[in-house]
């Protein structure tokens, strides 16, 4: 395989339409707990398991019940939909991705979880604000893509909202970490594991 060729297959998964051939997968999983079933495919991001960094992020999402959230980029959804079952929140998952949207609605209705899961790049369909938001980045897609879901996203938090996302150190955790300090006055470091960070910010009358 080429550096080229390489580089075409680790980016497909936030593309709008992955042309590569369907390769149905079904994966039994625990999330906090319970028990979950995802269908994947090819051309969405880690198909054959749930990646650590999401895990780690679900883990560690301290979050009220009733709550109202977003996930942006939610692939084939363990994120939102484990969160919105476990933690009984109201949640909407967005992605460019379309096989991965497709993906996301079956396996909200496989785990019985209601959700909103809608084709959106990065926020542009989103409307109303929401508690919390969540994100597991496209870190191939590239530096102003990650730091465009931190800058946007207090516009669609509540007062007291806040963004969690998860980055690896390697992969720009440390500039992640500033932008988001720039954008709401603080992030806290909630987790560091297998150099996975779990970064959170707040919206607060400072920010």
């Amino acid at each position: 395989m080429t550096k080229r060729d390489d580089k075409s297959r680790t980016t497909m998964y936030f593309s709008e339409n992955p042309e590569s051939t369907h390769h149905i997968k079904n994966l039994e999983t625990y999330l906090l707990g319970e028990v979950f079933y995802f269908q994947t495919d090819s051309g969405v991001f880690s198909k054959n398991r749930i990646d650590f960094g999401s895990q780690t992020l679900i883990n560690n999402a301290d979050f009220e019940a009733n709550k109202t959230l977003l996930d942006v980029g939610c692939g084939y959804g363990p994120i939102g939909i484990s969160l919105s079952k476990v933690k009984k929140l109201k949640a909407t998952m967005i992605d460019i991705n379309n096989r991965a949207l497709e993906l996301a609605k079956e396996n909200a209705k496989r785990n019985h979880v209601e959700a909103s899961i809608f084709h959106s790049s990065l926020y542009e369909q989103v409307e109303g604000q929401f508690d919390y938001i969540v994100s597991n980045p496209p870190i191939r897609a590239g530096k102003e893509v990650v730091h465009e879901i931190i800058a946007k996203s207090i516009d669609y938090l509540n007062d007291n909202g806040s963004l969690t996302i998860v980055i690896q150190k390697k992969q720009g955790a440390p500039s992640a970490k500033t932008k988001m300090q720039d954008v709401f006055g603080n992030v806290d470091v909630l987790k560091k594991e297998k150099g996975y960070y779990i970064l959170r910010s707040v919206k607060n009358e400072n920010s």
